[in-house]
């Protein structure tokens, strides 16, 4: 309990003055404490709330448990912010769940007496608010059930947005009377960027200047310059906490997370396409790739490689060993190529709750430029664990382009694009709900 904060109004304006527009709230059960940890709910989903950092496997214990450090603060009693250093986030796989701790060791004590009254108590009804500030950081606040700010919290449950099936959804600007309503907002830039035709190909750089691009993967980048989305190292949504995807087909690149072991990571990219890679197809001299679509369980003719799930359970839908992942493995048994889960539950973590697919064509003449289609798709909701079982079921394909120019030269050019892809069509695998939307019904 927070004293200088006493209704609800109160603490969403401070949450607003500290740069936090989404907060996610939990009433909290008995044994939702520190003794038991805090319950964040049941699979992966809530990975794809809250900005963590790496998700590192835990060692010498028997169960598979992986671990994400969060940059949690607490309101303290005197209106200060106040670092909990040890907070995280546990995945336990073999339920699989994911839970909170450390929120209280080392955490300064002088101003966190209600806090710790609070959340090493057993009692129900607590109200716990978590929100995200525009840097990655989480600041939490709570609030026994007796308080103002929790009764009013409970009064208005009903009206809020479910982010998971444990977590409520509150944006401040919405409760502040500055009403934003973030999906409608993006349909309706999209509507204004269709109606604007061919644009000139361009991009952000990291200041948001404008410049030209001549990249193949301008289409993403143009859309993204119209929406003013700069690029940013935090793996954060791109617009308004929706990941912005363009595609040229009904094929769409999911993901492109080089490997993190294999032979690809022991000897390089150059060795491994000589060793796995094949002459290019067209002829062109001095070239070797390495491509084609590869499915889990399922040889590849040209390469001889095999996807498999390694310490995967696909009828249980659970990770079975911490150290496993998805590995990429020649007949005779060498992994050619791996990517440990630990990196594919990052990569997959917060961008990927709430995404929109935007159609696109290119045309090179009379300039570089893209145009965009008024049917979109909107995927919300999803899971880590729903990609492996779509990858499982290879609905998810690995589809390299990895290519060596100058094959026969002492330093030859090598280029790296480790991609995995889906149908548009099954897109309704990774998200609890998928939409399709004429944007021009949107347009102001």
């Amino acid at each position: 309990m927070t004293a200088g904060i006493q209704s609800l109004e109160n603490l969403i304006r401070f949450y607003a003055d500290h740069k936090v527009e989404r907060i996610y709230v939990k009433c909290l059960a008995s044994n939702d404490n520190s003794k038991n940890q805090v319950y964040f709910g049941p699979g992966f989903k809530a990975l794809t709330l809250f900005p963590m950092g790496e998700i590192v496997p835990e060692p010498d214990i028997d169960n598979p448990i992986f671990k994400a450090h969060l940059d949690y603060l607490w309101i303290d009693d005197n209106l200060s912010l106040v670092s909990a250093p040890y907070a995280q986030v546990i995945l336990y796989p073999q339920y699989p769940e994911i839970r909170f701790s450390g929120f209280l060791k080392a955490a300064d004590r002088s101003g966190l007496g209600s806090i710790r009254e609070l959340m090493t108590s057993r009692l129900e009804g607590r109200v716990l608010f978590l929100g995200i500030d525009n840097v990655g950081r989480v600041i939490g606040s709570v609030f026994h059930p007796a308080n103002t700010v929790s009764q009013q919290l409970i009064a208005i449950a009903g009206t809020l947005a479910k982010a998971t099936e444990i977590f409520l959804e509150l944006l401040a600007s919405n409760f502040l009377g500055r009403r934003i309503d973030p999906r409608r907002k993006l349909l309706e830039e999209l509507c204004r960027i269709h109606r604007l035709g061919w644009i000139n190909s361009k991009r952000l750089d990291g200041n948001g200047n404008l410049l030209p691009c001549s990249a193949p993967q301008c289409g993403g980048y143009t859309l993204e310059a119209e929406l003013g989305i700069t690029p940013n190292s935090r793996s954060e949504p791109d617009f308004m906490g929706w990941e912005v995807k363009q595609h040229s087909s009904n094929v769409l690149t999911l993901m492109t997370p080089e490997p993190t072991g294999g032979f690809y990571v022991e000897n390089g990219v150059e060795q491994f396409v000589r060793t796995f890679g094949y002459a290019d197809l067209r002829g062109r001299a001095d070239r070797m790739n390495f491509g084609g679509t590869h499915f889990c369980n399922k040889r590849h003719a040209r390469t001889g490689l095999t996807i498999r799930l390694e310490g995967y359970d696909s009828r249980l839908n659970r990770i079975t060993d911490r150290n496993g992942g998805i590995a990429l493995v020649a007949d005779d048994g060498i992994v050619a190529a791996f990517w440990a889960f630990t990196g594919i539950l990052s990569h997959w973590n917060q961008k990927h709750r709430n995404a929109v697919y935007v159609p696109s064509e290119n045309r090179k003449t009379p300039a570089n430029q893209y145009r965009y289609g008024s049917t979109v798709h909107l995927g919300q909701g999803t899971d880590p664990l729903l990609l492996l079982f779509a990858i499982h079921s290879q609905k998810i394909y690995y589809d390299p382009g990895i290519k060596l120019e100058g094959a026969s030269n002492p330093r030859p050019t090598t280029k790296r694009r480790s991609q995995f892809r889906v149908k548009l069509k099954d897109i309704v695998l990774l998200y609890d709900s998928v939409e399709e939307k004429d944007v021009t019904r949107y347009c102001n």
